[in-house]
C-alpha cells in the first residue's frame, strides 16, 4: 500500500497540481494586494474618501469608530466593506484566470491526427484499405 501511495504522489500530474496550487495561492495574494492597495483607494477617493475596508454594520447596536475598535470589543458585525473588497478581488482573479486559460488553449498545440488507414469505395461505399487499387467487394478500379 505504501508503494502504491508513493507512486501516486510521484506521478507528474500530482506534482503539477501541487505547483499549481502554490502559484495559485501566491497569485491570489498578489491580486488581493492589488485590489486593497491600488484599486480601492482611488475608487474610495472618487466616492468621497470612503475606505471600503472600514465599512461595517455593528449588530449590537453600538457605534464604533473603526473596524479595529469593533473587533477589539468583540462585537458581532456585518463587514460589508471587506466583502466588497473580496468580491472585487474574486472578479479580477477570475478574469485573469480566464484570460490565462484562453491564451494557454491558443498556444497549446493540437494533437496531430493519425493518417487514415481506410477509405470508402465510391461505388459500393464499403470500407477498404487506403492503398487498395481495386475494391474487394465490388471490383471497382481506382
Amino acid at each position: 500500500m505504501f508503494k502504491e501511495f508513493k507512486e501516486f504522489l510521484i506521478k507528474g500530474n500530482m506534482v503539477d497540481m501541487a505547483v499549481g496550487f502554490i502559484f495559485g495561492a501566491a497569485f491570489a495574494t498578489v491580486i488581493k494586494s492589488l485590489v486593497n492597495n491600488v484599486i480601492m483607494p482611488p475608487v474610495g477617493k472618487l466616492l468621497g474618501n470612503v475606505d471600503f475596508s472600514q465599512l461595517f454594520y455593528a449588530l449590537d447596536g453600538k457605534e464604533y469608530a473603526s473596524l479595529k475598535a469593533l473587533e477589539k470589543a468583540g462585537a458581532p458585525a456585518i463587514k460589508y466593506g471587506v466583502f466588497i473588497n473580496d468580491l472585487i478581488s474574486f472578479l479580477i482573479l477570475g478574469f485573469v484566470v480566464f484570460m490565462f486559460i484562453k491564451s494557454y488553449n491558443k498556444m497549446k498545440k493540437a494533437e496531430p491526427k493519425e493518417a487514415p488507414t481506410t477509405k470508402n469505395c465510391p461505388k459500393c461505399a464499403m470500407e477498404i484499405p487506403v492503398d487498395a487499387k481495386v475494391c474487394g467487394y465490388c471490383g471497382n478500379d481506382f
